[in-house]
């Protein structure tokens, strides 16, 4: 087994469908299956299992899994290791970024840090903040950006804390809210417990939801169509200055996101995930005097 079969491994037990495995990994379906049958007799046990629609691992399918995950895990550390020793700030940078933070900031952030440091390449990953924790945990990226820090043991900065809005083309009676359509967006299970915790502190008939949308940024629009209002975190709200914002709190306390840096002690000793940890720092620093 070589770095190949331990990608070919890993992406068909990500996709659990050898037709897909085949077009992440550029090779026809038949030399997929073909690899398969040489390692299985290279090993002396079957790796997969049919199904009508995709594959399952055998036991010691999942075995060799677990042992081409680790081997591909040790040749990214070596790699970021030697990279690391001539004391330039080289490498692969591997980010994984909540959805809302990499819609709105990321673009910008990594643009300012590769015109600082250039010979940097980037591995980036989105998804949910839960799941870019789960990445984290794996260890299939050294830096994590969630909103709101969750369980993460290790060391954390907090890079920003804006408010929630409720945001409605028009002025509104905020008494009338239960009587007006609401318009809301799939996210994470912090910020929804979030607002569902103020709403319930604050009027007795539930919300009057009329849409429910994937996106925040589908649901930003319905919003400036005159559809309903909606419940946003300020990040998103930048290019919106004709909607009308009511500030949320909670007693006297306002209604907040957070946004943190995520990362692990060991592989802060890498030249290229020092450098990002201090740019993020600094330009923290630099928007706070600003």
């Amino acid at each position: 087994m070589d770095e190949k079969d331990w990608r070919m491994l890993q992406v068909i037990h990500q996709e659990r469908n050898i037709t897909k495995a085949a077009e992440q990994l550029y090779i026809s379906q038949p030399s997929l299956t073909y690899r398969i049958k040489q390692l299985e007799r290279e090993f002396g046990v079957k790796i997969l299992s049919r199904k009508k629609r995709g594959v399952d691992f055998t036991a010691e399918g999942e075995y060799l899994v677990a042992y081409a995950e680790n081997m591909l895990r040790q040749l990214r550390e070596t790699k970021d290791y030697l990279n690391n020793l001539d004391h330039t700030i080289k490498g692969t940078l591997r980010l994984g970024v909540s959805q809302t933070y990499a819609r709105y900031e990321l673009p910008q952030v990594l643009a300012q840090f590769l015109a600082q440091d250039p010979e940097v390449d980037l591995d980036v990953r989105t998804g949910y903040s839960l799941e870019v924790l789960q990445m984290m945990q794996q260890e299939e990226v050294s830096i994590g950006i969630v909103r709101d820090p969750y369980d993460w043991k290790g060391p954390k900065a907090l890079m920003g804390d804006e408010g929630i809005y409720l945001v409605s083309k028009d002025e509104i009676d905020m008494e009338m809210l239960p009587y007006l359509p609401r318009i809301d967006y799939r996210t994470d299970l912090s910020l929804k417990n979030r607002i569902d915790k103020w709403w319930k502190g604050t009027f007795e008939l539930p919300p009057k939801v009329a849409m429910r949308v994937d996106l925040i940024d589908t649901c930003r629009e319905m919003v400036h169509q005159g559809l309903g209002y909606a419940i946003l975190p300020e990040i998103c709200l930048k290019d919106s200055s004709d909607l009308h914002r009511y500030e949320l709190k909670i007693g006297d306390e306002k209604l907040t996101r957070q946004t943190w840096l995520l990362f692990d002690e060991n592989s802060s000793d890498l030249s290229v995930v020092d450098a990002f940890i201090g740019f993020i720092q600094g330009r923290g620093r630099g928007e706070a005097q600003s």
